[in-house]
């Protein structure tokens, strides 16, 4: 199989969960069967949340794409980033190297349901327009909550370690507060990714679009045209 590098630490916690992802999402009688990772596991990455939210505090930009450098040097033969924020960064990371950027936006609006979607994701999401173009050329419109500062308030939290009970009502209470205004729900935020055992179906996850994104090239599978 092909090796696949991983832009991570954003955060960290989001960037094991991936990876425990990827051991589940493939059948293995060995060690060997597994797909091959090379994880940059960096929570030094400047704050996107400071950066595109509050509009203070260093460019992500050159670290991450030093970041895509590093992981071609060490082998990697594509390249993916577990942080839909961070996606607000792209454009960089793919001019730093010739790798192919396993694009999470583009795998998750493929998996998506015609309709209207709830975002549960980062404000910042919204502010940088991170899906804009690709649901308004599937035909999606997205629904966005009431109360982004419950959002953050929620993603912070899972950043500072807390992914228990109290956690997972917050996830529910954004759910809840959504649902009625959409169709589908869609998580696009990986810390977020953390606290979907407390949404009832139906529900996409990003990460979960990630995944079969890696799975699919590590596999063999020809990327989609731009």
């Amino acid at each position: 199989m092909r090796t696949v590098g991983i832009i991570g630490g954003m955060g960290p916690e989001a960037t094991i969960l991936l990876m425990q992802k990827l051991l589940r999402a493939v059948p293995a009688r060995d060690d060997a069967d597994h797909i091959p990772l090379i994880v940059h596991q960096n929570p030094a990455v400047p704050s996107r949340i400071a950066r595109l939210i509050d509009g203070a505090g260093a460019d992500p930009g050159p670290v991450l794409a030093q970041m895509a450098r590093d992981l071609q040097a060490a082998g990697a033969q594509a390249l993916a980033m577990p942080c839909n924020t961070a996606h607000a960064y792209a454009p960089q990371i793919i001019a730093a190297t010739p790798l192919p950027f396993l694009d999470m936006r583009r795998a998750t609006v493929a998996a998506l349901p015609r309709g209207r979607i709830g975002m549960l994701a980062s404000p910042a999401v919204r502010l940088t327009g991170a899906f804009d173009a690709a649901f308004a050329a599937a035909g999606l419109t997205m629904v966005w909550p009431s109360d982004e500062s419950a959002t953050l308030a929620l993603i912070r939290r899972v950043k500072a370690g807390d992914s228990g009970p109290q956690a997972l009502a917050g996830m529910a209470h954004l759910a809840d507060a959504i649902a009625a205004r959409c169709d589908h729900l869609l998580v696009a935020c990986t810390e977020l990714s953390l606290l979907t055992g407390a949404i009832e179906p139906p529900l996409t996850d990003s990460l979960d679009c990630l995944v079969s994104a890696v799975v699919g090239f590590a596999q063999g599978a020809l990327l989609p045209s731009p």
